[in-house]
């Protein structure tokens, strides 16, 4: 079932989504070579408190996942595509990392991440992110009232293929509002046309992630929620939760 938001529901999740914003925003400025993991949780962690937030994230425990999640971000390093568990792991010069986080305030929740290099980038990681954010900015443009679910998929999808990069099968956006995850979901790779139609008030978390090889296969890591490319190249996740109404999409975790 899908819950429409009022104006008032909206503005409340803007005000999580700036929660996440700002997180996010501490975590990229503190990322430098031999940083560990587990202090840019902290640096989020510490985000939430002062704004009187929760998160989402920790101790979440979805059916698949073998305990529940012990972080506030999901910290997913080179070949990991998402929910990497932040570790003593010291980020080292041209990594490339992709930063989750949510946020719960009042009772709405909001969720976004963002990826990006460590010291010196490589061109084809720059291209990578790139890529993941213009895929990321068209599924947006077609988050309207009048298209479909599908519209958006496609939207993403072509941005990724069109680019020769692979999409994980299977992973993709979702509702928001008062929990982190809510229906419908919302596909990286679609058709156009398809699927349900888009109503003001609808919240969607719009989250492409590219794999650099063009190969789709992934695995799950030992830790039961890492999930990383087959082939050992690197990936890329940016995510934004969208709010559709009738003069457009808006953009809640806009940094």
């Amino acid at each position: 079932m899908v819950e429409l938001k009022t104006e008032k529901s909206i503005d409340a999740m803007h005000a999580a989504g700036q929660v996440v914003a700002r997180a996010l925003t501490a975590a990229r400025e503190a990322a430098r070579v031999g940083v560990t993991l587990l202090e840019l949780d902290e640096v989020a962690r510490e985000v939430l408190r002062d704004a009187g937030a929760t998160s989402p994230f920790l101790g979440y425990r979805p059916s698949f996942a073998p305990t529940p999640f012990p972080a506030v971000i999901c910290a997913s390093v080179n070949d990991a595509i998402v929910h990497g568990i932040p570790t003593d792991y010291r980020l080292r010069d041209g990594d490339l990392l992709s930063v989750d986080c949510g946020a719960e305030l009042d009772g709405w929740a909001s969720d976004s991440a963002i990826s990006f290099v460590v010291g010196s980038p490589r061109p084809a990681d720059l291209r990578l992110i790139e890529t993941a954010e213009r895929a990321l900015a068209a599924g947006i443009a077609a988050a309207v009232v009048g298209n479909r679910i599908g519209d958006i998929a496609h939207a993403v999808g072509r941005a990724c293929r069109t680019a020769g990069y692979g999409i994980p099968q299977g992973f993709g956006g979702h509702g928001v509002g008062r929990r982190m995850h809510e229906d419908p979901e919302v596909p990286n790779e679609g058709r156009p046309g398809r699927g349900l139609p888009l109503r003001a008030g609808m919240v969607l978390a719009i989250e492409p992630m590219l794999i650099a090889s063009g190969k789709d296969g992934y695995h799950e890591a030992p830790d039961g929620w890492t999930l990383r490319t087959d082939d050992g190249s690197r990936a890329a996740h940016v995510e934004h939760t969208v709010a559709i109404t009738e003069s457009g999409p808006r953009i809640l975790t806009a940094r």
